[in-house]
């Protein structure tokens, strides 16, 4: 089985299990001693967190991908350190604790970004209409 839920059901209930999620890489912050992938799919966003002593390899690792690219995540689900809850999604009391990550496929520079189509111009957004449904606001006039 390639995962175990998907980024949009993991909640609070989920805590301490094993799980693998698999996704686009929406974003990726570095905060020094921790790394932050913001991880989707088509159900949500899952915040997966790394730090160098819990997981040295997958560390150095992450510094090979991009957004977009698609990978494969096993961890363990976490509750957020008080202060860091995002209630603006389903997923926001938790994070995964990274054990490992697999590349399933990298991304060549996009055309525009997804998550912000504000500027583009209609035409190019219709050429590429298969990267513009991806946006949650056509998604959801789709489901």
């Amino acid at each position: 089985m390639m995962r175990t839920h998907t980024c949009g059901e993991l909640n609070i209930n989920n805590v301490g299990e094993k799980v693998r999620l698999c996704g686009w890489v929406r974003s990726i912050r570095d905060h020094g001693n921790l790394k932050f992938i913001d991880l989707k799919d088509r159900y949500g966003v899952t915040q997966i967190v790394c730090s160098p002593e819990e997981a040295k390899e997958e560390w150095e690792k992450i510094e090979r991908i991009k957004n977009e690219y698609v990978i494969c995540v096993e961890g363990i689900v976490v509750k957020r350190p008080e202060g860091t809850i995002n209630k603006k999604i389903s997923t926001g009391e938790i994070e995964v604790k990274l054990l490992s990550f697999e590349i399933l496929n990298e991304c060549k520079d996009l055309p525009f970004e997804i998550e912000n189509l504000e500027k583009i111009n209609e035409f190019l957004r219709l050429k590429y209409r298969y990267l513009d449904i991806r946006r949650e606001s056509l998604q959801k006039n789709l489901i």
